[in-house]
């Protein structure tokens, strides 16, 4: 297990010119999976290796894996995207993944996924000998380790991602390989909650999402939801963001977005309406949470949504769909372990 000072020398000793652009390095760095979890031969020589799986399609399809006796695996999601993950009969993992999510299997451990949406994730395959042997004495909830560990929306483990990704042709091996380092690290001094946040159960999350779909377009507080759903709003907060990983007001936010989708393919109002008619009171607020969770303008979106019709006119293209779509399926099912960061929510919206 890294200690801070050999993680601070892990990137002291980066050479001068280790971000000058090195396209084999890249290449070697971060090669692409042909299979879900699948490295090339020679690729996990070293004790750590990164990989990256892209698959751009939007039908069901399946794939199962194990984990190598002296490694752990962690997948770090890099979009969002809709998935189950099990083992045997149990479910580890069921609905909307958000970008950021990480995921943690042990070693000897097998797990099958079913991918339900286009995704694309980070993969790092980490020797067991940078976490420690034995887990220090912790909540009952850590009692098997870091095995099937789901944290929804790590901020720490997206932006060590991040910097991967965004790096492009600087990337080299050693400047990768810091970042297993700093990861595994990260993993070893989780704090786990002491008490359990339940997710919200289905028949719950199912009237909440009913209500929102109902009324997206008017004023919608947390204890409107709570109500609903039969709950104290800090109860509420903590359940629902346990079973979708967001909290309500974000999700709220989410359904809007997609309404609005749909409304700048398919009519030609002006967005000053379209943000009225989703539950805006500006076009500059929507402009600008559109942008937030889309990456682009709404007057962007709309040419490019455009676009992609005239080159596909028999459906719209799924670069362009949602990845929050299917909202009424949602209904995350995590195991006993999952959330850390569910907790916060219990004083937030």
């Amino acid at each position: 297990m890294l200690n801070d000072m050999q993680a601070g020398r892990a990137w002291a000793d980066l050479p001068d010119d280790s971000l000058e652009p090195k396209t084999p390095e890249r290449a070697k760095a971060l090669p692409l999976e042909r299979a879900w979890r699948r490295l090339e031969p020679g690729v996990g020589a070293d004790d750590i290796s990164i990989s990256r799986w892209t698959d751009a399609r939007d039908t069901l399809r399946s794939a199962e894996a194990t984990t190598p006796a002296d490694r752990y695996f962690i997948g770090v999601a890099l979009k969002t995207t809709r998935l189950k993950l099990s083992r045997e009969r149990q479910t580890i993992f069921d609905g909307i993944m958000p970008a950021g999510t990480l995921y943690v299997g042990a070693p000897s451990k097998q797990l099958s996924a079913q991918f339900h949406a286009p995704c694309d994730f980070l993969h790092f395959h980490v020797s067991v000998g940078y976490f420690p042997a034995e887990p220090p004495a912790r909540a009952p909830l850590e009692a098997e380790g870091l095995n099937d560990l789901v944290l929804l929306r790590d901020s720490f483990a997206q932006q060590l991602a991040r910097a991967l990704t965004e790096q492009g042709s600087p990337a080299d091996e050693r400047f990768a390989r810091c970042i297993g380092q700093t990861l595994a690290m990260h993993l070893g001094r989780l704090e786990f909650p002491r008490t359990k946040v339940n997710a919200l159960p289905k028949w719950r999350l199912r009237r909440v999402e009913e209500y929102i779909k109902d009324h997206f377009d008017r004023c919608i507080s947390l204890a409107d939801l709570a109500r609903v759903a039969g709950l104290s709003r800090m109860h509420f907060a903590a359940q629902f963001r346990a079973a979708t990983g967001y909290r309500p007001r974000e999700y709220l936010l989410h359904q809007r977005i997609e309404h609005a989708k749909s409304l700048l393919s398919s009519a030609e109002m002006p967005l000053a309406e379209i943000a009225l008619a989703v539950g805006f009171c500006t076009q500059a607020h929507f402009s600008t949470v559109f942008k937030r969770i889309t990456g682009e303008t709404p007057a962007r979106w709309r040419c490019a949504s455009k676009n992609d019709l005239a080159v596909n006119p028999p459906r719209k293209s799924s670069a362009r769909g949602s990845d929050f779509d299917r909202s009424c399926e949602m209904g995350n099912v995590l195991g006993s372990r999952n959330t850390q960061d569910a907790q916060s929510a219990m004083m937030q919206m």
